[in-house]
């Protein structure tokens, strides 16, 4: 393989919030990026393999938002097309390939995980419900890649805190006015992952040979819905004192509404075992770095 192609890598979904950083310290690593858009993903078989010729890796993070919308049927197939569709037309494009990429990066959800109890990679049990299915629907394209040769990662990705965007955005107005508050009662698990983590995992992954298989990307100590109420309101010396109701959220997003009154206490098994350098294992510390608007790219 060439030196260009060995620093090119294509990447699905690169718009969103994790893409647009991840891209960024990609590039800043000496990497070429090519963005795969939606009208490439969703164009002829043909052109995305073109997209795709000779490059070092894949990686995917392709997927209309969770709560974009209300879940009716229509959003509910537009969560799977983005998702599985999506991830399906890659390994094709990389099976039609004359020269293929040595890895795939995908991403999945620690929705794959039932609620209510602690998982880890190897400790778990999955969920039945249409968030688990589409997660192990996900994955199951994804794996498709190890038997056309790729090296793959799979990362079970948490709820994502960043400046500028992701979970943290739509919240932040209304606590700075002092009308925040738990979801509920606030005892579901949140399983979160700061941006700068994320990102440096998918850039670990892209340079380490040994990262394959399954991770749980999630920070190592999950908190609640009123751990995180209440770091967020103390970051920002705001009460936090007006819960949100279920019905609410309900009426709001239908059945997706359970994304946010039910949770998953995910721990990261395998990153602890190498040791990852989290920069932010803390919910506390995430959100004032957050606020902050700090990012750093590499640890």
């Amino acid at each position: 393989m060439s030196q260009k192609c060995q620093n090119r890598i294509a990447v699905s979904g690169g718009s969103g919030f994790v893409g647009r950083a991840l891209c960024r310290a990609l590039r800043e690593a000496g990497w070429t990026v090519t963005v795969l858009d939606r009208k490439t993903l969703g164009g002829d078989l043909a052109g995305l393999t073109r997209q795709i010729q000779g490059v070092a890796g894949v990686i995917n993070l392709a997927g209309a938002p969770i709560l974009g919308r209300r879940w009716n049927f229509a959003y509910k197939r537009e969560l799977v097309l983005s998702r599985v569709e999506v991830t399906r037309r890659l390994i094709e494009a990389v099976a039609a390939s004359p020269e293929r990429p040595a890895w795939l990066i995908s991403t999945s959800a620690v929705g794959y995980y039932q609620a209510g109890r602690r998982h880890t990679e190897t400790d778990f049990q999955p969920a039945d419900d249409f968030l688990g299915r589409l997660t192990r629907d996900w994955e199951a394209e994804a794996a498709r890649a190890v038997g056309l040769g790729l090296r793959t990662v799979i990362f079970r990705l948490g709820v994502v805190l960043g400046p500028g965007g992701g979970a943290l955005a739509p919240m932040l107005p209304i606590f700075r006015l002092g009308l925040g508050g738990t979801i509920g009662r606030g005892a579901q698990a949140l399983s979160w992952i700061s941006l700068d983590d994320a990102t440096q995992a998918y850039l670990t992954a892209a340079r380490d040979p040994s990262w394959q298989g399954i991770y749980n990307l999630t920070a190592p100590n999950p908190t609640t819905n009123a751990g995180f109420t209440r770091a967020l309101s103390l970051a920002l010396c705001r009460p936090a004192f007006l819960p949100v109701p279920g019905w609410l959220l309900a009426l709001r997003f239908g059945e997706g509404a359970k994304v946010l009154t039910r949770g998953q206490e995910v721990i990261p098994q395998r990153l602890l075992a190498i040791n990852f350098p989290f920069a932010h294992a803390q919910i506390d510390q995430a959100i004032d770095a957050c606020l902050a608007g700090r990012v750093h790219l590499n640890h």
